[in-house]
C-alpha cells in the first residue's frame, strides 16, 4: 500500500503525530538503506537529482498530512492557503548529498484565519521526528529582501530558491522579491561574493586530503559561478553562457570535472555514513572500490582515485577563475584601472599594472615559443601574474615534440630570479608538461606515506619555492656564492628531484635517467649533469641519515660523503635538502632538523679532507651493493643481513670474496656470546680462523707459534661484540702438529696465560701512530725487519694495556714486515703514546 494511502488510514483512526511520523521515519531509513543499490545504478549528479526528488516527496507528504490535520474535511484550495515550500542550496539546486542538511525556506502571509503560524511549526517538528536533517528558514513574504541583506550566505541561498509546493499564488510574489534580491546593488553583492570566495579558498588550501566542498577548485567554487551568473543574467545555469563566456570545449571539460566530484562525493557521504566532504585517507578505499576504480601495475585503485580527483579540481579552479574573471572584469573595474592599464602597456593586450601582469580577455592565442620569449622580459621576484594572462596563453599552440628554440628559450628562464611563479603560471596554464614532458606522469600523482601532504606535482613547484626563498641566511649565502649556471642547475633539479615517481622501480635512481636526458635537451655541460644525476639519485640522503644515523659516527659520514665525490655537491645537497624539506609539510622543518643538518654538513665538509678513508669507503660501498644483490647474501635472515653491513671494518669487505663474508657471518651468528669457534687449515700454508665471543689471548697463541713465520693477520670486529681472527703463516706444519695448535688454541682462551717472548728489533721511527687518522681510530704503521714473534710481542702489549685492535694487516715482503694495525681510540694510546713507543724501541 502507498505511504499516502497508509497515512489517510492512520488519520481516519485518529492516529497522532508520532505514529505518523514513526511510519515515515521507517520509511525514509529503508529508502537510506537502499541507496547504496542505487548508486550503483545512477552516479553522479543524476543520483543527487533523484535523492533530492525523493526528499521532496517526504516533504510534501509532511506538508500534505499537516493541511489535513489542521483543516481535516474542510480543506480550502492549496493556492489560497498563503505558504509555500522552497529548497535553498544544494536542496534548491537538486544537487543534494546523500547526508546533507536539507535547506528548507518557508514563505507565508500572516492572514487572519488561517494561524500559518502553528501550522508551520507543527509541520517542522513532524518533519525532525521523521528523521529529516532539516536547516530551515521561516520568513513572511515582506521579510524576504530584509532578510536577504543580513548575511550573503542567506542571499546566495536564496538565489538557488526552487519551489517545492503550496501556493503558486503566493510562489508568483516570492519570485517577484526574489529577483529583487538578485538586482539589489550588484556591484556590491559580487564584490563580496569575490571577496568570500578568496577568503574561503585559503582557509582550505589544496592538499593530499581535499575539502571537495570548500576546498580550491572544489563545489563552492562551482557555486559562486552559478551566483554571480544568476545575479547578472537571472540563471544560475553555466551552460548558458555558452559560448558567450566560456567555449564548448572549455565547459565540456569543466563540466565532466563537476560531474566526478558529484559522485565522488556521494561514494564518500555513503562510505562514511555521515556528511563528510573532506576525502581523507581512511575513507579512500572504500570510495574507490564504489567508484568502480580497480588496481593497476603502477597506480592502485586508491592513487587512481586521489588522482583523478585533484585532477578534476585543478581544472574547476583553474576554469572557475578564468570564468570569474571574464563575469566580473566589467563590474567590478575601479575608474581609475584604465588609466592604469595605459600606462603599463607593455604591448598590445599585455599590460603591468603594480606589479602583476595582465592580458586582455581578447587577446589572440600566441604560440608556445612566444610565451617563453615573452616571459623572459618578466625576471622580478614581485611580479604575478593576473588570471587573465593565464587565460591567454592557456590556448598556445605548439608541435607534439619541441624544436631546440623552445628548449634554448626555456633554459633561459633557469636563470631568471622568479621561476617559481613562471613554473606555476605554466603549470596552470597546462604548459609545463608540454615543455618539459616527463611532468605529465607526475601530475595529481598521490603520495600516501603519511609524510608529504600534497602531491608530487605541487610538492616539486614548492620545493623549487622554498630553494628562490631561502629564510636560513647560511644556506642563502651558500646559494648565492654558485655560479650562475649552478644557481640554474638546482632549480631544475629542485623542480625535477620527484620526476621518477608514478614509475615502477627506486624513483630516485629512474628521476636521474630521466633528469640527463632532459638536462642534454637544455644543453648543460657533461659536468653540471653529472652533479644534477647525483643530487637527484641522492636527494634524500643527508635528511635520511641525519634522522635516522648517528651523525657523530664517522663510518657513517664517510659512508655518506663517498657517494657525493666533492664538497661542492654536498653544499649543493644540503641547499636541495633544505627547499626539499620545507616543500613536505609545515611542520618538518624544525629548528632541531635545521641545527641537524647545519652539524651534519660541518662536520661531513671536514671529512672530505680524509681522503684516504674515503676512498676505502667508496670501495667498501660498491662491495656492499654487489653483496646485497648476491643470492647467498640475500638468503640470510633480515636481522643478520643489517648485523653484517654494520661491521665496522672497510678491510673485511674489501678482502673477502662474497661467499666468505656469508660464511664469517652466520658461523658468528651461531657462536654463543660466551663461547668461540675456529677451523684450522694446513693444504698450502697453516691458516687459523677463529671467530670469538669471549676473550682471546692472542698474544699467548702468537708467543707459542712464534717459530712458525707470520705473513699475514687479520682482525675484524663483528657485531654482538665477536672478533673474526685470520692468522696465516708461511709454512704448513706437520700433521701431528695440529692436535698440538688445537690445544695452543683452545688454552688461548684463558687470559691468565702468559709466554716469554724476546723483545724485538725495532729502530726509532720504525712505528708512526696517527691519531687523527678519524674520529674513532688511531692508525699504527710498523714497517721493520721481519722478526719471529714481532706480532705476537705487539699483541702481548696491547693485551697488557687494554688497546682493543678493530683491524689489523700484516704483510711481509724481501724480509721486511709493513704491519698496519687500526686501533680503537683511547686515552691509553694517544695521550700515553710516548710512553706506548718505548715498550717497542
Amino acid at each position: 500500500m502507498d505511504i499516502e494511502e497508509i497515512i489517510e488510514d492512520l488519520i481516519d483512526q485518529n492516529a497522532n503525530d508520532f505514529e505518523i511520523s514513526k511510519l515515515i521515519k521507517e520509511h525514509i531509513k529503508s529508502y537510506l538503506g537502499s541507496l547504496n543499490e542505487i548508486f550503483v545504478e545512477n552516479q553522479g549528479k543524476d543520483f543527487l537529482v533523484k535523492h533530492a526528488k525523493k526528499i521532496d516527496q517526504f516533504i510534501i507528504l509532511i506538508y500534505k498530512y499537516t493541511l489535513r490535520k489542521y483543516f481535516g474535511n474542510y480543506m480550502p484550495f492549496v493556492n489560497s492557503i498563503p505558504v509555500i515550500l522552497v529548497g535553498m542550496g544544494s536542496y534548491g539546486r537538486e544537487e543534494l548529498c546523500v547526508y546533507s542538511d536539507v535547506d528548507l525556506m518557508v514563505v507565508y502571509k500572516a492572514l487572519p484565519g488561517y494561524n500559518i503560524e502553528p501550522m508551520v511549526q507543527s509541520m517542522l517538528y513532524l518533519a525532525w521526528d521523521a528523521g529529516i536533517k532539516l536547516g530551515h528558514r521561516t520568513h513572511k513574504l515582506e521579510e524576504l529582501v530584509p532578510a536577504s541583506n543580513q548575511d550573503l550566505t542567506i542571499k546566495t541561498a536564496m538565489l538557488e530558491s526552487r519551489f517545492l509546493c503550496g501556493s503558486k499564488l503566493l510562489w508568483m510574489e516570492t519570485e517577484r522579491e526574489l529577483l529583487k534580491i538578485q538586482r539589489w546593488q550588484k556591484k556590491e553583492v559580487i564584490a563580496q561574493i569575490v571577496n568570500a570566495y578568496e577568503e574561503r579558498r585559503s582557509k582550505h588550501p589544496m592538499s593530499m586530503e581535499p575539502n571537495i566542498k570548500e576546498g580550491v577548485g572544489g563545489f563552492r567554487d562551482a557555486n559562486t559561478l552559478s551566483w554571480i551568473c544568476k545575479i547578472l543574467f537571472g540563471s544560475i545555469r553555466i551552460r548558458d553562457r555558452v559560448p558567450e563566456i566560456i567555449d564548448e570545449e572549455e565547459y565540456r571539460e569543466f563540466r565532466s570535472s563537476l560531474e566526478f566530484l558529484f559522485r565522488v562525493r556521494s561514494a564518500l557521504h555513503l562510505s562514511a555514513k555521515k556528511k563528510q566532504d573532506v576525502l581523507n585517507l581512511e575513507f579512500i578505499p572504500d570510495v574507490a572500490e564504489k567508484l568502480g576504480f580497480e588496481n593497476k601495475i603502477l597506480k592502485n585503485a586508491q592513487m587512481q582515485l586521489a588522482s583523478k580527483t585533484m585532477s578534476a579540481m585543478h581544472t574547476i579552479d583553474v576554469t572557475c577563475k578564468i570564468f570569474m574573471r571574464k563575469l566580473t572584469a566589467s563590474i567590478l573595474s575601479q575608474p581609475t584601472r584604465l588609466s592604469a592599464l595605459k600606462k603599463g602597456r607593455v604591448e598590445k593586450g599585455l599590460y603591468v599594472v603594480e606589479n602583476c601582469v595582465y592580458a586582455s580577455l581578447k587577446k589572440p592565442s600566441p604560440s608556445l615559443s612566444m610565451v617563453l620569449a615573452e616571459l623572459q622580459q618578466f625576471d622580478d621576484p614581485k611580479l604575478n601574474f593576473d588570471i587573465s594572462y593565464v587565460h591567454y596563453i592557456k590556448s598556445a599552440h605548439f608541435t607534439s615534440h619541441n624544436s631546440k628554440k623552445i628548449y634554448k628559450q626555456f633554459r633561459a628562464l633557469l636563470f631568471q630570479h622568479n621561476l617559481y611563479t613562471l613554473f606555476s603560471l605554466l603549470y596552470e596554464a597546462s604548459l609545463l608538461q608540454q615543455v618539459i614532458k616527463p611532468v605529465r606522469q607526475i601530475l595529481n600523482l598521490a603520495q600516501f606515506d603519511g609524510y608529504h601532504k600534497l602531491p608530487v606535482d605541487i610538492h616539486s613547484l614548492h620545493t623549487l619555492y622554498h630553494l628562490e626563498n631561502i629564510k636560513e641566511p647560511f644556506i642563502k649565502s651558500l646559494f648565492d656564492d654558485l655560479c650562475p649556471e649552478g644557481r640554474a642547475l638546482m632549480k631544475l633539479v629542485a623542480f625535477l628531484h620527484d620526476i621518477g615517481k608514478g614509475r615502477k622501480g627506486d624513483h630516485s635512481e629512474l628521476g636521474a635517467k630521466i633528469f640527463r636526458a632532459y638536462a642534454m635537451k637544455l644543453e648543460f655541460s657533461e659536468q653540471a649533469i653529472e652533479t644534477g644525476i647525483t643530487l637527484i639519485k641522492y636527494h634524500t640522503l643527508m635528511s635520511n641519515t641525519a634522522n635516522r644515523e648517528d651523525i657523530y659516527d664517522e663510518r657513517v659520514v664517510l659512508a655518506f660523503i663517498s657517494k657525493l665525490q666533492s664538497p661542492q655537491i654536498l653544499k649543493m645537497l644540503y641547499i636541495l635538502t633544505y627547499a626539499d624539506t620545507n616543500a613536505v609539510n609545515d611542520n618538518i622543518y624544525t629548528g632541531f632538523v635545521a641545527k641537524l643538518l647545519r652539524e651534519f654538513y660541518n662536520y661531513s665538509l671536514d671529512m672530505f679532507d680524509k681522503e684516504e678513508l674515503i676512498d676505502e669507503t667508496t670501495k667498501r660501498l660498491r662491495k656492499e651493493n654487489s653483496l646485497k644483490k648476491s643470492p647467498e647474501f640475500l638468503a640470510l635472515s633480515k636481522a643478520l643481513q643489517k648485523k653484517t653491513l654494520s661491521v665496522q671494518s672497510n678491510f673485511f669487505f674489501l678482502k673477502q670474496k662474497t661467499s666468505a663474508i656469508v660464511q664469517i657471518v652466520k658461523e658468528a651468528e651461531e657462536t654463543p656470546i660466551d663461547s668461540y669457534r675456529y677451523k684450522i687449515s694446513n693444504e698450502d700454508h697453516l691458516s687459523i680462523n677463529v671467530i670469538r665471543g669471549q676473550a682471546f689471548n692472542i698474544g699467548y697463541l702468537l708467543g707459542k707459534l712464534t717459530y712458525l713465520d707470520l705473513v699475514q693477520m687479520d682482525i675484524y670486529k663483528l657485531f654482538d661484540g665477536k672478533k673474526y681472527f685470520q692468522i696465516d703463516f708461511n709454512e704448513k706444519v706437520e700433521a701431528c702438529d695440529i692436535e698440538l695448535i688445537c690445544e695452543l688454541v683452545d688454552n688461548s682462551f684463558d687470559m691468565n696465560k702468559k709466554v716469554s717472548l724476546k723483545k724485538p728489533i725495532i729502530l726509532k721511527g720504525e712505528i708512526e701512530i696517527n691519531c687523527e687518522h678519524s674520529k674513532s681510530y688511531a692508525l699504527m704503521h710498523v714497517n721493520t725487519k721481519n722478526q719471529h714473534g714481532l706480532m705476537a710481542y705487539f699483541m702481548s702489549v696491547f693485551d697488557e694495556h687494554g688497546i682493543d685492535i678493530a683491524m689489523a694487516k700484516i704483510q711481509t715482503i724481501k724480509n721486511r714486515t709493513r704491519n698496519l694495525l687500526l686501533i680503537e681510540k683511547t686515552g691509553l694510546l694517544c695521550d700515553n703514546g710516548k710512553d706506548i713507543l718505548d715498550y717497542f724501541y
